[in-house]
Parts: C-alpha cells; structure tokens; sequence
C-alpha cells in the first residue's frame, strides 16, 4: 500500500462517517464530540507580518469545518495582542476560559508569536487540545538557523550559509564591503539574504551585486534581529506536505514544483500577486519522489511535528537540498499544502476535517497514557 493510498483512505472513512467515536476529555464536556460534532476555536491574525494571510488560511478553515458538520468558533488575535470574538475585544486570560469550551482549537497563525510555537504553548497552558505542531516543533521549525542543524543531523543537506546577529560589528572575515563585512557562503554572489525566523518571505532578498548586499541585510534585519546569508541553490523548488496521523504513522501527499520566477526566488510578491505558477503532481522519477518523500518525514520526525507540515525542497543536480520547513503552512484551499492533498482526491473539507479530529484523537491518547502512566507510578509507591 502506498503512502497516498494510505492517507486516501483514512479520508474516506471521514466522509463515510467512520472515523471513530471522538471524545474531548479534560476539563471540556465530551458530549457532542461523542457524536462526531466537535465545537472547534480558529485562530487568525496575530502579530506577525502574516496577520493578513491568517486571516484567510482561518476563515477557509472555519467554512471547512462547518460544512464537515462542526460547531466553529472564530477568533482573532489583533496586532496589538488583543483577542476579539463574538464581537467583543477581550484579555488572552478572557479567551482561556472560552477556549475551555471547546472541543480542540485550530490555530491558523502563521509566522512568529504564533506559529513559532507561541499558541501551542498557549494551549498547553489553557488545557486545550489542539491541531499541529507542539511547542519545541513549532519553535525549531520556525528558527531556519535551527532546522538546518536538525536537517544536517539526520543527513539532509543544507545550503551552505553564514548568521549574523544584528549587533555584530566589524569585519567577520569577509570580502564585501557594507556597514558590516561579511564571510559569503560557497562560492560567493549571488546569495539570498534572509531573516533567521520569518515567514512569507518577508524580508527576503535575492542579492547578485556586491552593492545590493547592505540593502538587502537592512531589510531583512528589519524582520528579525539574526539574519542567514546563504549560497544561491540552482534547482528545481519542489514541496512535500507531511501529515502525521494519530497512530504514529506520517503520509506524504503529491509533490508540488513550483515553476520558476522571473525574480530568481518564490518572493513575497510572486506569493500572493497570482502569478505563482505551480505543477502538481510534479515530474519525478521514481528515486526523486521516495528520496524527497524520506528526507520530509526524517525531518518532519527530528524536529517532533505533528499535523501537517510542508516541506521545502531544491532538487539539484547533486541531490536534495533543503530550503525551509512550514509547521503551519498558509491554508487557503488554493494553497500549496491543500492543493497537493487534492491531488491524492482529498478534497479541502475532508483534509481539514481529518486534521481535527486526528489532533483530538491524539490528545485523547496521551491523556490515557498519562493516566494509565500516573496509576502504575501510584501502585509502585503503594507496594515499597
């Protein structure tokens, strides 16, 4: 049985109504999960330079999710760290007491203060279960400095690259001139300048002259306070979307290319002016797909993830490189990570539907192994 027909198939136990009773636990009421109506909070905005995005991936959710027969919740994090919902601004400690009434949360935030682990942490703390990555998942998968050491370990390769820290002065050794000297990855220009912990491409700069250096480290220290100065790759962009199901076992949907840009990289504009051009399945041999579909889920499992995750690729003409890892991608149904899906039959609904109640279900199941876990610990103290 392949991978996709294995992810195939637990969608269509959903749309068969088969996906198995449901129970919310802790501290909420467990009586509409039991019947397969689950009352889910959505998570939008938040205080990343992706609030817009967020705002999209969560209402496409929420329309999911009501559509699959859910009672949705929406909220929102405005930019200034307030919630809103039902229509009034509250406290973060006002939205735990709503969060506890629901079955799971969804969050759909994407970038720092959200998808770098910050909700999880959140829900951990209000007691929620929810969908996606945890916290040390979301954190390390965030830092792209980090994930390349994770990636590196498990034998993925990686660009080679350079970190600077915003209050680096003076020369590091370097070759180009600018109000900081800097020791340029591989063979030298062209480089890509990038934020250290950014989404979206904020911040991103494709950089072929040694004058267009300072201007593109500016823009991207405006985003994050560690920048990575890294090689150029020359290759195909390919991505893997990995989802982990609730029984331990991690799927891989169809590869999407994407076709290149006149830009050189897939840039803040090309994302969301329409003009990205993707290809889906993409044109791979037999050894690219299982050598693509491995590294993901190596790496989708050394960095502790959960949910589904998309995972970045350049198919060179040396191998595989890894270009970055997405924790909570953008989740528009014309979206990457929900195209792919589509192309396994999975439809927008379905997916999202899945995703959900697989988070619960494995929310349910630590909850047992704790219990279980708490109740031998007791009986060992109760015989010494």
């Amino acid at each position: 049985m392949t991978g996709t027909h294995q992810v195939s198939g637990r969608a269509s136990a959903v749309r068969n109504g088969d996906a198995g009773r449901v129970s919310a636990g802790g501290p909420r009421e467990a009586g509409s999960a039991g019947h397969g109506t689950l009352t889910v909070a959505v998570i939008g905005g938040g205080q990343s330079p992706e609030h817009d995005v967020s705002l999209a991936s969560a209402a496409a959710i929420g329309q999911a999710l009501a559509e699959a027969g859910h009672r949705v919740i929406p909220m929102t994090i405005a930019r200034d760290a307030t919630w809103r919902f039902s229509g009034e601004t509250v406290s973060p400690w006002a939205a735990i007491d709503e969060l506890r009434r629901c079955d799971l949360v969804f969050p759909a935030l994407h970038g720092r203060r959200g998808e770098d682990g910050s909700i999880a942490a959140f829900c951990r703390i209000a007691g929620v279960p929810f969908v996606g990555s945890g916290v040390a998942a979301g954190a390390a998968g965030m830092d792209k400095w980090l994930t390349k050491l994770v990636a590196e370990s498990v034998g993925i390769r990686t660009a080679r690259s350079v970190l600077l820290h915003r209050n680096d002065q003076g020369d590091v050794g370097g070759t180009v001139p600018g109000p900081r000297s800097v020791a340029l990855p591989g063979p030298g220009l062209p480089v890509v300048v990038k934020p250290a912990s950014a989404g979206s491409s904020y911040g991103v700069s494709l950089v072929r002259r040694p004058d267009e250096l300072a201007p593109a480290m500016s823009r991207a220290f405006a985003f994050d306070r560690r920048v990575l100065v890294e090689e150029y790759v020359v290759g195909r962009e390919i991505d893997i979307a990995v989802l982990g199901m609730r029984d331990g076992s991690r799927d891989t949907a169809p590869a999407l290319e994407i076709l290149p840009t006149e830009a050189g990289v897939f840039d803040l504009a090309t994302k969301y002016d329409g003009t990205a051009r993707f290809v889906v399945p993409a044109p791979l041999g037999e050894a690219q797909r299982a050598s693509l579909r491995s590294a993901a889920i190596a790496l989708f499992d050394a960095l502790g993830c959960s949910g589904v995750v998309r995972v970045d690729f350049f198919l060179t003409s040396h191998g595989l490189v890894l270009n970055e890892v997405n924790t909570m991608p953008g989740f528009t149904e014309h979206s990457q990570v929900p195209r792919m899906f589509a192309a396994a039959g999975i439809s927008y609904r379905d997916l999202v539907d899945l995703m959900a109640r697989d988070a619960l279900d494995r929310s349910t199941m630590t909850a047992r192994r704790t219990c279980f876990d708490g109740a031998m610990a007791a009986m060992a103290g109760d015989s010494t």
